[in-house]
């Protein structure tokens, strides 16, 4: 068996992961950094938000991704009349056996997507927190587990669309990634346009990584190298964050973690067995971006990351 040395996997597995994320971008047409984001995300054991507007592929991304990784798929539509028992499930109680029994509901899966997610009321946005930090659920003081691997891909429309409800901090927090897919460019836009329907695509999509492949892609992350001047990189980033003009609320240690777990898989998905600056900058604005608190609602979280990614020199 070849072992490579990007966090000691077999090479075939890798091969496997260069596969899924080929397939998703013949699905997902001319998205490409956006396609490896989203892996990035899946391999970190995080989780992706995707606010765009509708008809651009955040759907299409979420299936591509379940059928390429053979992972097991659920969605739901999240609107404003959705209670936090139509995502976690419910207790019924069972006359024949005296005793109330747990069914499950659609967030027992391994790719959940919570589509429209800020059309929800907080209380239901909230039913998502516990399951998507420690990968359980609790109902009726019992503590149900979820799957493994478990990965959520939430859609969210742009703010001021009507009929929406802002994500507090503390569940955007829990998204590792945001990004936005953006219009496809006239090559990319003439192929959809000209091609086959995208669902009956992926309907013949075959899986081309195994769950125990996933899992072990997941562990060579943790074990990639991250060096002590790239960790003062990260540490400059986080504190010209709290010092930036403009910024009310700067990156938590807890964003730093996350950036550099991150970043570690991109290194991975580029099978380096090492971190460089270069991985950071292309995941910096995707991890801080949501994170970071304006001053002045004239100002983005994106367009201060950008401003803070430039003005911190590598060394």
């Amino acid at each position: 068996m070849t072992v490579t040395p990007a966090g000691m996997l077999p090479e075939v597995t890798l091969q496997s992961l260069s596969r899924a994320q080929t397939q998703v971008n013949s699905l997902v047409l001319g998205k490409a950094h956006e396609v490896r984001l989203a892996f990035v995300a899946l391999l970190s054991g995080g989780h992706l938000l995707i606010e765009d507007l509708p008809g651009l592929g955040k759907t299409t991304l979420a299936h591509a991704m379940a059928s390429s990784l053979g992972l097991q798929f659920q969605r739901i539509q999240f609107t404003s009349d959705l209670l936090p028992a139509d995502v976690l499930g419910v207790s019924v109680y069972e006359a024949a056996g005296r005793s109330f029994q747990f069914h499950p509901g659609p967030v027992f899966c391994n790719l959940l997507l919570a589509d429209e997610i800020n059309r929800a009321p907080p209380r239901t946005q909230s039913a998502l927190l516990e399951a998507m930090a420690e990968q359980q659920v609790t109902l009726d003081g019992v503590t149900h587990a979820l799957p493994d691997p478990f990965f959520v891909i939430a859609t969210q429309n742009p703010v001021d669309l009507s009929g929406t409800f802002p994500l507090p901090d503390s569940q955007l927090d829990r998204f590792l990634l945001r990004l936005t897919l953006g219009y496809p460019n006239a090559e990319a836009e003439r192929a959809l346009l000209s091609g086959s329907d995208r669902r009956s695509l992926i309907a013949q999509t075959t899986a081309c990584l195994s769950d125990s492949e996933l899992v072990a892609l997941r562990e060579a992350v943790t074990r990639v190298h991250t060096s002590e001047a790239l960790i003062d990189y990260v540490q400059a980033l986080l504190t010209r964050s709290r010092q930036h003009p403009g910024v009310r609320v700067g990156l938590s240690p807890r964003a730093g973690i996350a950036l550099l777990r991150a970043a570690k898989a991109h290194a991975l998905l580029l099978e380096r067995q090492h971190v460089v600056p270069e991985d950071v900058q292309a995941l910096f604005v995707a991890v801080a971006g949501h994170r970071l608190v304006a001053e002045a609602e004239s100002s983005s979280g994106p367009e201060l990351a950008r401003a803070i990614l430039h003005t911190v020199p590598v060394d």
